[in-house]
C-alpha cells in the first residue's frame, strides 16, 4: 500500500494554538516504526498546481490565498495565520489525496497522511481547511479521464459542507456525510447524504447508520473511486467531537467501509480528517488503526 505524507512541510503555529499538528509527525513516526507497514511505501507527494486547484477554487480566492493577502475575517475563519508555509502545506496535502487516489486505481487502496480538509470551500477556508482536497481530487482524474464515477464517504464527526457545495449537482460526484447534528458547522450544506447523529452517539448506532448509508450509496454507483474521510474525532474523548465511539467502535467502522470497498471492487484512497482528543497518542491510534486495517485488507485481495 502506497502512503503519502506530507509532516515535513510544517505549518508554522504559536504554542497556545489548539490544532493538534504533531499529529502528522507522530503518526508518520508510528507508520515507520510498526511491523504492519513493512510492505508498504512512504512517498512525498507532489504539490497541487494552480491548475489543478482552479478545478474547484475560484480564481481570486487562490490568489489571495497564494500571494498572502487574505483578509483578517478570511484569516480568522481558516484558523490558521498566513504563511507562505501554510500555503505549500496546503498545495502537498492536496496533493497527497491526488496521488492517493491514482495509487487507489492502480492498487485497490492508498492513504493520504493528513488531508480531509472538507471545510474549504469553491472561494473561501475554513475550520483549518484552505483547499478541499477530496473534491480537487476527484475533478482532477474527471478531467484526465481516469475516472467518471466518485463517492465521498464523509466520517469525519463534522459535515462535509465545502466538499458538498463544491459538488453539488453533479451526478458524477456523490458525496456522503454521517456526523454530530448539533456540531460544527452551524450551517450544513446538504450533502447527496446527511445522517445527523445525536451528541452521544456511541458504537452500536453509529454502526447502524452508516451500514444503512452505505447500502443506499450502491444506488448511485457503481464508483470508479471512494475517497474515504476517517476521521479520529467521533472518539468518545475528542474534545470537539460529541459523540462516543470507542476504539473498538472506530476499528469497527473502518473495516466496515473498506471492506464494502473491496466487495464491491471500489478502488478507496483514505485521508485522515479530524482528531482533536486531548491525548494526541488517542489520535494516532485511531489514524494507525485505519492505516493497519487498510492494509491488511489490501493484502487479502
Amino acid at each position: 500500500m502506497r502512503l503519502y505524507y506530507t509532516d515535513h512541510f510544517e505549518l508554522p503555529l504559536p504554542e497556545t494554538h489548539r490544532f493538534p499538528m504533531d499529529k502528522y509527525r507522530c503518526l508518520r513516526q508510528h507508520v515507520v516504526a510498526s511491523p504492519d507497514h513493512q510492505d508498504d511505501t512512504l512517498l512525498v507527494p507532489t504539490a497541487a498546481t494552480d491548475q489543478q486547484l482552479l478545478l474547484c477554487h475560484d480564481a481570486a480566492y487562490l490568489d489571495r490565498v497564494v500571494s498572502g493577502t487574505l483578509s483578517k475575517a478570511e484569516i480568522r475563519r481558516i484558523g490558521f495565520p498566513w504563511s507562505p508555509k501554510m500555503v505549500e502545506r496546503s498545495r502537498r496535502s492536496t496533493g497527497a489525496t491526488i496521488a492517493a487516489s491514482r495509487a487507489a486505481l492502480a492498487d485497490g487502496v492508498a492513504a493520504n497522511l493528513a488531508g480531509g480538509t472538507h471545510h474549504a470551500f469553491a472561494d473561501a477556508g475554513e475550520g483549518y481547511c484552505v483547499f478541499n482536497d477530496a473534491a480537487v481530487a476527484i475533478r482532477v482524474l474527471q478531467d484526465r479521464n481516469e475516472i467518471e464515477r466518485a463517492v465521498v464517504i464523509d466520517l469525519d464527526v463534522h459535515q462535509g459542507n465545502g466538499t458538498a457545495s463544491i459538488l453539488s449537482g453533479d451526478d458524477f460526484a456523490i458525496t456522503l456525510s454521517i456526523h454530530g447534528v448539533k456540531n460544527f458547522p452551524l450551517r450544513k450544506v446538504a450533502s447527496d447524504l446527511d445522517i445527523a447523529l445525536p451528541d452521544g452517539t456511541g458504537d452500536d448506532a453509529y454502526l447502524s447508520a452508516l451500514e444503512g448509508a452505505l447500502e443506499q450509496m450502491l444506488r448511485s454507483g457503481p464508483f470508479d473511486l471512494v475517497i474515504y474521510l476517517a476521521g479520529a474525532d467521533p472518539f468518545q474523548h475528542d474534545r470537539l467531537g460529541r459523540l462516543s465511539l470507542t476504539f473498538e467502535g472506530l476499528q469497527r467502522r473502518d473495516e466496515t467501509v473498506l471492506r464494502w470497498c473491496q466487495t464491491h471492487g471500489f478502488p478507496v484512497a483514505i485521508s485522515m480528517a479530524g482528531g482533536y482528543a486531548d491525548r494526541i497518542s488517542d489520535i494516532v491510534q485511531i489514524h494507525a488503526t485505519t492505516l493497519k486495517t487498510a492494509s491488511r485488507l489490501s493484502k487479502l485481495k
